[in-house]
């Protein structure tokens, strides 16, 4: 099962900025850089960049990735749940919420044999350096680092619930390390593929 439809009209690697590989996760981020601020400005903020994100790539080309559709269904879904059904929901359920749905997204990707980053690195390389055992795997590991971060978050965002004697910033200042942590490694990642693009090469042959 594949939601990636990439279209080329050459045998390289389209011309994207370096930076293009975390677009998929700003959504995330920017719901972690404003959950300490107000709960529903972070949701809605994080609805309003999942749009963005989707339309943007789609307006270039009839790209549908899991995470970007992932994105828009689960801020979606919070921000109606936590604006007018369940207005008195506390900020660090619903971060649970956001983060165990994100860990979802990535374990999902990883069982379909499609993880997350692969959708936007493939844009990075030649179509050559797809199949190669070693640039599939580093993929799944930056998946994997992912989800674990959601999986970090969200157990820190249940403890906070249940113990709200500590201070809902403690639990949003780890949530924000956490997740710049993982975009610094993520906007990373491009450039050391573009500079391993031939052993990506040689190591697939």
């Amino acid at each position: 099962m594949r939601l990636t439809v990439h279209r080329r009209t050459g045998r390289g690697a389209r011309v994207r900025s370096p930076l293009a590989m975390i677009l998929g996760f700003v959504p995330a981020a920017t719901f972690t850089l404003l959950a300490g601020v107000s709960q529903d400005l972070a949701l809605w903020a994080g609805l309003s960049a999942a749009f963005v994100v989707s339309i943007r790539d789609f307006a270039q080309e009839p790209v549908l990735r899991l995470l970007d559709m992932g994105s828009l269904v689960l801020f979606g879904a919070t921000a109606l749940y936590a604006g007018f059904l369940h207005p008195g929901i506390t900020s660090q359920l619903t971060r649970f919420v956001i983060n165990t749905g994100f860990f979802s997204l990535a374990l999902l990707s990883i069982l379909l044999r499609n993880p997350l980053t692969l959708q936007y690195a493939r844009e990075q390389v030649a179509d050559a350096v797809w199949k190669s055992r070693l640039f599939l795997l580093t993929n799944y590991g930056l998946t994997a680092l992912w989800m674990i971060c959601f999986a970090v978050m969200a157990a820190a965002d249940g403890f906070s619930d249940k113990h709200k004697n500590l201070p809902v910033s403690l639990d949003a200042a780890w949530s924000l390390i956490v997740v710049l942590v993982a975009l610094a490694v993520t906007a990373r990642y491009p450039i050391w593929l573009k500079s391993h693009a031939a052993r990506f090469t040689a190591k697939s042959a």
